[in-house]
């Protein structure tokens, strides 16, 4: 049998894909209603004091609900209708490295085994994605667990490759579809010892390639702007940059017009990297209204409702709502941001927006943004032809 290489040719093709956020990771501001009863006390913020809080039982219960109900194979035939080529799945190390310390319930492999399927089905390619390691490798809610960065501590980053090797070696057989993982989501590189994150990426891309040539390393860049220190000597390497202007005061501050000149001028630094690189999140997003995105029960720098910001505008309307309910300056603004953003980021390998389907979060729900018409469909017609010039 001849050699096969990757099931998606990512020299000629571009990758238009979208994240299946929320599912077998909890974020409160995607599922508030899963978050509902503590919105008071705050004393569950994120799926490690969600499990421990209500016990694993209970915690099974619910999470098996949500895991068979949030996304299902509906969900894949529509994204594919929609013109697009991949997704990119979160999972925690906990679904498939469990650890006796932890509260975490497992059962996501069972679904994950499914999706595969649908998106076999579909036509779709899939990029599994380590959305959370232990300790925490950023501190973020979407980690799983919110607070201290305790991974490079003790144990973790062996335990995050053993993690890989399980993924890697439960789908090495379906390459067709899975034709990407990537090792890490969002490692907090300032705040994490660089050295060790290089290699852990070395050791992690070699247990990947060893469980099948046939898979793509993606490698997130760790909020690092030099892409060259990234992946070298690894074949079929694809570098991962997340791409938000929102989590800054000076960022919320700009205006649409220098919102959509920043994301242009991220396309000619991408076109010009040696590797494969997705701008594997980013969103329509022009602020970081939407309810809890920041965290549980905090509030947004757009209206100065977070701690050190100051106000820029209001965020009625995209605290929670629906896309149809956004002001026409809004719809506007978004749907000339997402294009800039598809002119920018397809001037190399492609992109992942984040997030297919939120509850009530109307900037960044793909499905109901292509729904009222501020995600283009097809994807290259344009209202606002030629922004990146």
């Amino acid at each position: 049998m001849s050699k096969r290489a990757v099931a998606f040719d990512y020299n000629g093709n571009k990758v238009r894909g979208v994240n299946l956020g929320g599912w077998f990771v909890l974020e409160p501001w995607i599922t508030p209603s899963i978050f509902g009863e503590w919105a008071s006390s705050r004393t569950v913020v994120d799926e490690y004091t969600y499990s421990k809080t209500l016990g694993k039982a209970e915690a099974s219960s619910r999470l098996q609900n949500h895991w068979n109900t949030f996304i299902t194979q509906d969900d894949f035939n529509a994204i594919a209708r929609a013109g697009l080529n991949h997704v990119r799945i979160p999972i925690g190390y906990w679904a498939v490295a469990s650890r006796a310390e932890d509260p975490y319930v497992q059962g996501q492999l069972d679904v994950l085994d499914k999706a595969i399927n649908w998106a076999r089905g579909a036509g779709l390619k899939v990029m599994l994605d380590l959305h959370g390691a232990p300790g925490s490798q950023n501190g973020f809610d979407n980690s799983g667990q919110y607070g201290s960065i305790n991974w490079q501590q003790g144990n973790t980053v062996s335990e995050t490759l053993t993690a890989i090797q399980n993924l890697a070696n439960r789908y090495k057989g379906a390459t067709d579809v899975v034709t990407a993982i990537e090792l890490l989501n969002e490692p907090l590189g300032p705040r994490l010892d660089m050295g060790g994150v290089q290699d852990f990426y070395s050791k992690g891309s070699q247990i990947v390639k060893s469980a099948s040539s046939d898979f793509a390393v993606a490698l997130h860049d760790a909020f690092q702007t030099d892409w060259s220190s990234f992946g070298g000597g690894v074949e079929n390497v694809m570098i991962d940059t997340h791409q938000y202007q929102i989590f800054s005061p000076d960022e919320v501050g700009r205006s649409p017009a220098q919102h959509v000149s920043h994301a242009c001028g991220l396309g000619p630094k991408l076109a010009s990297t040696n590797k494969w690189i997705v701008v594997g999140e980013w969103t329509g997003a022009q602020t970081d209204c939407a309810k809890w995105l920041n965290g549980l029960g905090k509030g947004a720098r757009y209206d100065g409702t977070f701690p050190d910001s100051r106000w820029t505008g209001d965020c009625k309307g995209k605290f929670t709502g629906t896309v149809a309910e956004l002001s026409s300056d809004d719809k506007n603004n978004i749907r000339s941001y997402i294009e800039a953003q598809l002119d920018a980021y397809e001037q190399h390998t492609g992109w992942f927006f984040w997030t297919w389907k939120t509850e009530s979060a109307p900037e960044w729900d793909m499905q109901d943004l292509i729904a009222g018409g501020l995600f283009p469909q097809p994807l290259d017609s344009r209202q606002y032809p030629g922004q990146c010039g």
